[in-house]
């Protein structure tokens, strides 16, 4: 169990950016998406209903609590929504990013003003509940091809302003990171071919520009994927092909490339796509498309 939950050792997460999603976040809900002003007492200014409900100086206990089973994801931001609206708040941590929790598990205490937890509240719910199912689902496919040698990633199908966590979120959940952006793997997809002329024009150009930057070529058939090869592809998008047509690739590229299926994957079919031999199975689903786990925050006697 980790020692201090707002630790954010071990995730990857830069201390910036997350401090600059705590405070966007919390002001979508204080102040409409204001920058949050300097003001002594944030609650008492913009939470009109804690400030009228709750009684000045009166503390409590929050607890989050896992309504549904899963894998948690996201704590740690989670716990600095709390303590930016309560900084002397005491935190006690009841279960660390990447573990498997059951409904009814504790995950976070947060002691403090009860206007302050509850203002925190719904921001830091959306952030540890989103996180939560992004992990939860990548779990899913990571178990479901556990054995294979295969390695499940993610897309760059993410929702804007939070790639960042995440993606922390697939790595949570078993999974891996392809690429952060376009800056750092150069990714050759049919429009880049057409323009360029053809694929060993397209992987010529990139090495020019960017010689230190991995390439990437997508091949539609299991010809187009040899023909990158022999462009010096090293790395394969196999896009929307079958079993039979990967394990094809599989046997005629050998070691000389590593190989990525991608497109229409579903959970039902990852373990026999897996076990074509390719190395990574790519699920923009993870990102773009998985439901929430459920959380929530129950507020009891200090």
């Amino acid at each position: 169990m980790v020692s201090d939950p707002r630790s954010l050792e071990g995730t990857g997460l830069d201390e910036a950016w997350v401090t600059a999603l705590v405070e966007r976040t919390l002001a979508e809900d204080l102040t409409g998406g204001a920058v949050l002003p300097g003001a002594p007492d944030l609650v008492v200014a913009y939470d009109v209903t804690s400030a009228a409900t709750v009684q000045p100086g009166q503390l409590g206990a929050a607890d989050l609590v896992a309504r549904a089973d899963g894998v948690v994801a996201g704590l740690p931001v989670a716990a600095r929504v709390f303590t930016r609206l309560a900084p002397g708040a005491t935190l006690t941590a009841g279960a660390s990013d990447g573990d498997r929790v059951t409904r009814g598990d504790v995950l976070l205490t947060v002691r403090g003003p009860v206007r302050a937890l509850l203002a925190a509240e719904r921001s830091a719910l959306n952030i540890a509940s989103r996180a939560s199912g992004i992990a939860t689902a990548t779990r899913a496919w990571a178990d479901a091809i556990a054995g294979t040698g295969a390695t499940v990633l993610d897309t760059r199908k993410t929702t804007p302003g939070l790639r960042p966590l995440e993606k922390y979120a697939v790595r949570c959940g078993g999974g891996s990171n392809k690429r952060m952006g376009l800056y750092d793997v150069a990714m050759v997809k049919d429009n880049h071919v057409a323009a360029a002329g053809s694929v060993a024009a397209a992987v010529a150009a990139i090495r020019e520009r960017a010689p230190k930057v991995p390439v990437q070529v997508e091949a539609d058939t299991p010809a187009q994927a040899l023909e990158a090869v022999e462009a010096g592809a090293r790395f394969l998008l196999l896009d929307n092909m079958t079993p039979a047509q990967l394990r094809e690739v599989v046997a005629a590229v050998g070691d000389r490339a590593e190989l990525e299926a991608t497109g229409g994957l579903t959970l039902a079919v990852a373990r026999e796509v897996a076990e074509t031999g390719v190395d990574y199975l790519s699920v923009g689903a993870l990102t773009h498309s998985s439901p929430i786990l459920d959380l929530a925050l129950d507020l009891r006697a200090s």
